[in-house]
């Protein structure tokens, strides 16, 4: 047990941003707001056989690395949790646990650690889903993230990581819900921003439980023509997503670099931060080096993100998302930018492929394989089948190169060891991308090479 007045060596961050030390009994305490490097005093408020959760509660040690947030509600809102750690610091820890997890989980250490991929930390969240909370004892409405470790709605009036015209929004929302008639009834607004030409498109989908009446329907268009947003209403689930008014002007993000416009909807995934995901789309692309004759597979190409602009260069690229609804609008996509003749999508659950159905998609040269959270097991685990029992797919040829982009370190790694100890590949590269400063979620790439 932790006492009152022991002094603390903080040693690391875990994945919630969270010091980590060891008091003198030799039990893990993870610290609430504490640094690498500190000396800490701490009140604990959970306690487990094997570790303690505590709050830093006095600093004798303080690390070079913590900064002032710029935040002022930094602390009680959950949406940040490393805005106390100078932003470079924060991705040289991104980059150790990529590198941990690579090597503690999967059991392997790349040839070369890129250099991490950085852009804009402030400004930069171009996609939120924002609580709504009618709260009646303060006689107000919130409009925000949920407060750290609660379900409660933060009481903030501004955001440093949304783009600025959209924190001086958060006042004049929760006054326009705090006016209509259902505000007991409208449980989420999700914010998606487009940037076409340079120019911002603003939608703002709202979630209500019931119709909405001829009254609130006017305020909502009147916030529309004051602010210049448009609105979509979700009266159940995502499908049920629809313009309160059709002319408005098309959400879309562009990648100049390979001449691609990507229309989308305000629900569909697409990157929270743009700009750097035209950095994370220039590497991928760098790293795959696909060649006018080859044919590349894209796994989990969600809306073409990463299949359009490889179309560019490759001779074909198929592909391949979970979703028909979503396959259908990389179709789309992919004849608005003129290349439906150059590529080719399916829909099929890709956490289930046996290694006859992956060689029923036929040779590729190439891979790029951009997973949810989940990661590519399957896909992993039918390539190393098919390195391992040569005779179940005797006539297919597995891929030469693979890039993998990752949104979880651990899923990344565990792919990695099932590619690299049972598929045959190795790990040639490996780096981390910080697509959400100030956050612990860690991005990265990976790149594979076939060994023989």
């Amino acid at each position: 047990m932790t006492q009152v007045n022991e002094w603390l060596k903080i040693e690391s961050l875990d994945l919630e941003a969270q010091g980590v030390a060891h008091n003198a009994e030799g039990k893990v305490v993870f610290v609430e707001g504490a640094l690498p490097g500190e000396e800490v005093q701490v009140s604990t408020g959970r306690r487990k056989n094997n570790w303690e959760q505590a709050t830093l509660r006095a600093l004798r040690q303080e690390s070079s690395q913590r900064v002032t947030p710029r935040c002022v509600y930094f602390g009680t809102c959950g949406g940040c949790k490393m805005q106390h750690f100078h932003v470079g610091a924060q991705v040289a820890v991104k980059q150790r646990v990529l590198e941990d997890n690579l090597w503690h989980l999967g059991k392997v250490k790349p040839e070369t650690m890129l250099r991490p991929i950085e852009g804009p930390t402030w400004g930069y969240r171009y996609r939120a889903r924002l609580s709504v909370r009618h709260v009646v004892k303060k006689g107000a409405v919130l409009v925000g993230f949920h407060e750290r470790k609660s379900s409660y709605v933060a009481d903030m009036r501004s955001c440093e990581v949304l783009p600025p015209h959209m924190s001086r929004m958060l006042v004049p929302l929760r006054e326009l819900i705090a006016s209509m008639d259902t505000r007991d009834r409208l449980p989420q607004i999700e914010v998606a921003i487009g940037n076409l030409d340079g120019q911002l498109i603003t939608a703002l989908v709202l979630r209500h439980l019931e119709p909405l009446g001829p009254a609130d329907l006017a305020r909502l268009r009147e916030f529309a023509a004051q602010h210049e947003v448009q609105w979509w209403l979700q009266p159940k689930g995502p499908d049920s997503v629809h313009l309160l008014d059709e002319q408005v002007q098309q959400l879309a993000y562009t990648l100049p670099e390979f001449g691609i416009t990507m229309p989308f909807k305000p629900t569909d995934f697409t990157q929270v931060n743009h700009q750097i995901n035209r950095v994370l789309v220039n590497r991928a692309l760098r790293l795959l080096d696909a060649q006018p004759h080859e044919r590349v597979i894209d796994w989990f190409c969600g809306l073409g993100n990463f299949t359009l602009p490889i179309a560019r260069t490759a001779r074909e690229v198929l592909g391949v998302e979970g979703s028909e609804a979503l396959v259908q609008r990389s179709r789309e996509n992919a004849r608005y930018n003129g290349l439906a003749d150059k590529t080719r999508f399916e829909a099929r659950n890709l956490f289930e492929i046996a290694p006859t159905e992956l060689a029923a998609y036929g040779a590729a040269d190439k891979w790029l394989v951009d997973p949810p959270r989940e990661g590519a097991f399957a896909l992993a685990k039918a390539l190393a089948d098919v390195h391992q029992q040569p005779d179940l797919t005797p006539d297919y040829r597995p891929p030469q190169r693979i890039v993998y982009v990752s949104c979880n370190p651990a899923t990344l790694a565990r792919d990695a060891g099932l590619l690299v100890h049972q598929a045959g590949y190795r790990c040639v590269a490996a780096g981390a991308v910080n697509m959400f400063p100030h956050t612990a979620h860690v991005e990265s790439m990976a790149v594979f090479e076939r060994s023989s």
